[in-house]
């Protein structure tokens, strides 16, 4: 019996020393955990602070009566990719834009519609008052340019926008550990070097940052409008990626690498507002297509879009905005039929061309 009672104590005692060291070691990974997270919230907004820049004399689109709120309005993004680099690009003065996708986010349903502009659009450019390719309004006035553009040719308002340089791109994709694409063809592309090195093979597979970017980029072997769709298939394969991050160092070398290639009007509390619309995870996502044709009328080439459809395009924003009924669109359909029209139509638009 003394024997029995004199090993119940050890075991008490090794008991307590295992749930002591348990307890310091759930403390120390807690404590860790939020200095990183105080650390990367820090170091964030350091980031998007030096990213900010306002848009000169534009407080809030002329299409907004006040300024709207991520959390409580619906709201639209436009995403400008550009090319600043001396080897890949026309450097940093007048540089045009390569890609313009448009953003349109609703707050009840947390759905984003996701449009693709072909850069040769032929459009109406307010700041210059003439009609030019869309790609050139950037390089004739910037982002208020841009910006005035896209609202004049969808006549609803731009609310923020994101200017990132194909570095960003670049480094984004590698920071999240590349992301899956499908590869339509086998393409030959050059590098940021201007050297033939990017060498993919068709099908679906894990892409890094400048094979990503090669794969937005090339228009070779279609046509604007595919390369327009592929750059939504990538867009979203990116923010899929960020909402099923699994490691949170991932987001230590995002921050560096969009802080440094980014500017937009976003503040830090206006961004950490749009991760809601990731925080349950990625949002539906519907990509629109401008439908239109190819005319060299002029002796230049130029896309010229399909008025109808264009009607069509902005009244699915308008909607999805909230700026107009939801009831029905232009023709007195539904918007989900017109919406489910309006891409198969762009499909086998662009497969006839």
């Amino acid at each position: 019996m003394n024997r029995l009672t004199q090993k119940k104590p050890r075991r008490s005692s090794k008991l307590g020393l295992f749930l002591k060291i348990t307890l310091i070691l759930a403390a120390s990974i807690l404590i860790c955990v939020t200095t990183y997270g105080i650390y990367l919230t820090k170091k964030a907004e350091h980031a998007v602070n030096n990213a900010y820049e306002a848009v000169e004399n534009r407080e809030v689109s002329d299409k907004r009566e006040t300024k709207v709120e991520p959390l409580q309005d619906n709201v639209s993004v436009l995403f400008i990719g550009i090319d600043d680099s001396e080897t890949r690009g026309q450097g940093s003065d007048g540089s045009r834009s390569d890609a313009l996708l448009l953003a349109t986010l609703n707050n009840k349903t947390k759905t984003v519609k996701l449009l693709s502009i072909p850069r040769d659009s032929y459009v109406e450019i307010p700041y210059v008052g003439y009609k030019d390719k869309i790609t050139h309004a950037h390089a004739l006035g910037g982002t208020l340019a841009t910006i005035e553009t896209v609202e004049e040719l969808f006549d609803i308002p731009v609310d923020y926008y994101v200017r990132m340089n194909f570095d960003a791109f670049i480094d984004v994709v590698d920071a999240l550990g590349g992301i899956e694409a499908e590869v339509p063809y086998k393409m030959l592309e050059k590098d940021e070097f201007d050297r033939y090195t990017i060498d993919l093979e068709p099908g679906l597979q894990e892409l890094n940052g400048k094979e990503a970017l090669a794969l937005a980029r090339t228009r070779k072997q279609d046509n604007d409008i595919e390369r327009g769709k592929r750059q939504q298939e990538i867009l979203t394969a990116i923010l899929s990626k960020v909402a099923s991050a699994s490691s949170i160092t991932k987001y230590d070398d995002v921050i560096e690498a969009v802080g440094n290639n980014m500017k937009t009007d976003m503040t830090f509390k206006e961004m950490k507002s749009f991760i809601s619309y990731l925080s349950e995870g990625m949002p539906r996502v519907d990509t629109l297509t401008l439908q239109g044709y190819d005319d060299m009328s002029t002796g230049i080439y130029y896309y010229s879009l399909d008025e109808e459809a264009l009607e069509e395009t902005k009244h699915i924003l308008k909607s999805h905005l909230g700026l107009v009924p939801e009831s029905t669109n232009v023709s007195g359909i539904s918007n989900d039929d017109s919406e489910e029209q309006t891409q198969s139509d762009s499909t086998n638009s662009s497969a006839s061309q």
